[in-house]
């Protein structure tokens, strides 16, 4: 029987099927990166000349005044962190794609609880989760055999000691206070979370968890380098999607507080030596919701106008780590007692770290 001849369509869905997928970045697409870092380079290293320039170009602006170092703070904090972010997150997420749910699960479970709670507080920095992830992660954490205080040290460590606010304080206040509170929010993470393991409280975790078993998850398909970097890339859009209105709404705090807030009150209100400034810290912090592109710009002013170190780090670190919408969001998988506990131990921690940098620095 004489053979039909195949279409174009055919023939070329024939041809698609033999070509393997490209897994690396073409020679262009390398060059149009170093291109793209580069620029990022020679924009962010004048930054600061650009924004006294633009200030002083502002009509009815006098320089030496508090509106005019009120708006220089503004044009050049505002280019300057979203610049980092879009730098770091990039980077972040191509790590990030190696981190699913299913892999950190496995990861975690079956670890010795000592062991598991250093890890647990390291998967926090770089995983892709934050609080409004926690009743999934929970439950998923729980049914896969986690323990209970593994568990909370990733959920203390994840939005806490994050990238944007390593990276921010690093770009803001230098690498020894990114240092300082990368170091002290792992130790509170892990401590915290060893701390409620031993109080036993698996008896407090809702019991239609409990009854949930968690089953083999699908294979995962390894991703390729330049699946990675698309990863990446949708990391910046989706992250900074999200965050630049409390980027923009963060700074403009940060520079009221830098222009107009004299450096006598807020050294009065939390300077090293008011007893009472970390404990008021922490209580005015946990209510409060927002993140780290939003709380970072505030930081820096507080500081520069004489705020004590472990105050302003006691400050950020209960509204990055402990808020009201993450507790609501909790209740639906803890009791009530549990989560007093978790917030009741977590501020501890925060509060020791505060009153310990005051002292020793």
């Amino acid at each position: 029987m004489k053979e039909l001849p195949m279409s174009g369509a055919c023939r070329a869905g024939s041809r698609m099927t033999t070509k393997p997928a490209r897994k690396g970045l073409s020679p262009a697409e390398w060059l149009l990166g170093l291109a793209a870092l580069a620029l990022w380079f020679l924009v962010y290293r004048n930054l600061r000349d650009a924004a006294s320039w633009l200030t002083s170009r502002i009509p009815g602006l006098e320089p030496g005044t508090r509106l005019f170092s009120a708006v220089e703070f503004f044009l050049y904090d505002t280019p300057k962190v979203l610049l980092l972010l879009t730098l770091v997150v990039f980077g972040v997420g191509v790590v990030r794609s190696f981190f699913t749910p299913e892999r950190t699960r496995a990861l975690l479970a079956g670890r010795r609880e000592s062991v598991g709670n250093v890890l647990a507080a390291c998967l926090g920095i770089v995983t892709p989760f934050c609080s409004c992830s926690a009743v999934p992660l929970f439950i998923g954490f729980v049914t896969a055999g986690v323990p209970l205080g593994v568990t909370f040290s990733f959920l203390v460590s994840a939005p806490m000691v994050n990238e944007i606010a390593v990276v921010l304080l690093y770009g803001l206040l230098g690498w020894k206070v990114a240092a300082l509170y990368m170091v002290t929010g792992l130790g509170v993470a892990v401590l915290s979370g060893w701390v409620i393991g031993r109080l036993g409280m698996e008896r407090h975790v809702e019991d239609w968890v409990r009854s949930i078993r968690a089953g083999e998850g699908p294979a995962e398909e390894e991703k390729t380098l330049r699946q990675r970097v698309v990863y990446g890339l949708r990391a910046v859009r989706d992250i900074l999607g999200r965050v630049w209105i409390y980027v923009v709404a963060g700074i403009a705090v940060g520079a009221g507080i830098h222009g107009y807030v004299p450096e006598g009150v807020m050294a009065g209100i939390m300077g090293r030596d008011a007893w009472w400034s970390v404990p008021a810290a922490v209580l005015v912090g946990v209510p409060m919701y927002s993140n780290a592109a939003g709380i970072v710009p505030v930081v820096e002013a507080l500081l520069g106008k004489g705020a004590a170190l472990g105050t302003v780090l006691a400050f950020m670190m209960s509204v990055i780590a402990l808020s009201l919408p993450e507790a609501v969001i909790l209740r639906k998988v803890l009791k009530p007692r549990l989560i007093a506990v978790f917030l009741g131990v977590v501020a501890a921690g925060i509060l020791l770290v505060g009153e310990l940098f005051n002292l020793v620095l």
